[in-house]
């Protein structure tokens, strides 16, 4: 029995962590590859976060922000045709933004500097999709 919980909770970890892992590199390459693009269009606040996230007093509008942002690309997503974002990459970086709300909804009085790492990745996240559906959109 011992040994069994052992092994379940080992696997956990070890999933977690590749999942972490994963949401990582996918960031750092898709910011990579997009690196050329010179910024994500106006109506997205990804931006704005982005830049406002170190030194914002209050976070709470920030993650409002990204809110909407997220779901007008969600929404995007699910009535625009051929966009293209239903790729297995795409969806671990989709639960990657939800995983981190619940981690910011949770740190947000008890650790702030955590709370500002989960808004500043979620920002990326959302920057990756904007820069992404941008051109394919006519949003730029």
């Amino acid at each position: 029995m011992f040994a069994s919980l052992l092994i379940i909770g080992c696997s956990l970890i070890l999933l977690a962590y590749w999942f972490r892992y994963s949401c990582v590199l996918l960031l750092r390459n898709a910011t990579e590859a997009s690196s050329r693009v010179a910024e994500a269009d106006s109506r997205f606040a990804v931006e704005q976060v982005r830049q406002q996230v170190l030194t914002a007093m209050e976070l709470e509008p920030l993650e409002k922000l990204l809110e909407r942002d997220y779901r007008l690309l969600v929404y995007l997503q699910d009535h625009a045709a051929g966009l293209g974002l239903h790729s297995m990459e795409d969806r671990l970086l989709v639960l990657d933004y939800r995983v981190l709300q619940y981690w910011y909804r949770l740190t947000r009085t008890i650790a702030p500097e955590f709370a500002r790492r989960a808004l500043a990745e979620m920002s990326d996240v959302l920057l990756v999709f904007v820069r992404r559906i941008a051109p394919e959109a006519d949003l730029v």
